[in-house]
């Protein structure tokens, strides 16, 4: 046997089933609310210092002794095809990079490694030469000839304007200008004179490599696989 409900009662019953209605106003209140709590500790002015902060003490690092990230400084040859940070690993702040021609060691990259690693607290140096390095793309008459019809008289050349005591003295102008015949052997070179001189500390890494432009990779100075590896052993 079945019973039919009353209508008014049927109604009734269904009103009771449909969910309370919030008011909007009341509804976005609670809302609110709830995301406050939920970020209560975390406000964005937070995140604004700390990048302040860190831009202050990045404007300031030479003032407040701060070294490289990496306390390191890199030698480098100045020819285009040496990505330097991207050969060592390195980015922005890591280290500091002398780039010259050759990658040589001479009075200037002395004056800058005596002061980085006495007083900027750089503990390594890096030394980067490289294949097909523009150094051995003539021979020394060349370049003498060259430099001679720019200046006149090398031996009254001024080698630093702002220092005109400074000369070669005796020795050839081609001594300064630094050629490289080798550039295995000029990489070791270069090493040992970082780590003979007397303002360089002795507890100071020094190191060298060659950057193949061939390959795109580096390799230590002697370390010539790919001509060990292309010719018959006997």
């Amino acid at each position: 046997m079945t019973f039919a409900l009353d209508p008014v009662i049927a109604a009734g019953i269904e009103v009771c089933r449909q969910p309370p209605v919030v008011p909007k106003r009341l509804s976005m209140a609670v809302s609110n609310n709830t995301v406050m709590s939920d970020h209560e500790h975390d406000h964005h002015h937070e995140h604004v210092d700390e990048s302040v902060d860190d831009r202050q003490t990045w404007a300031r690092r030479r003032r407040e002794g701060v070294p490289t990230n990496k306390q390191l400084l890199v030698i480098a040859c100045m020819d285009e095809r040496i990505p330097v940070e991207d050969a060592l690993g390195i980015e922005l702040g890591d280290a500091q990079v002398f780039r010259n021609a050759g990658g040589k060691v001479t009075d200037d990259v002395i004056r800058s490694a005596a002061l980085t690693t006495n007083f900027f607290d750089t503990e390594e140096i890096i030394i980067i030469n490289h294949t097909d390095c523009g150094m051995m793309s003539a021979p020394d008459d060349a370049v003498r000839e060259g430099l001679q019809a720019q200046a006149g008289d090398l031996d009254a050349a001024d080698l630093d304007p702002s220092l005109p005591e400074l000369n070669i003295g005796d020795a050839d102008i081609m001594d300064w200008v630094k050629m490289t015949d080798d550039i295995d052997e000029a990489c070791a070179a270069q090493v040992e004179y970082l780590r003979e001189s007397s303002l360089i500390p002795d507890d100071v890494t020094v190191s060298g490599y060659v950057y193949e432009v061939e390959s795109g990779e580096l390799r230590r100075p002697g370390d010539r696989v790919a001509e060990e590896i292309s010719e018959r052993q006997v």
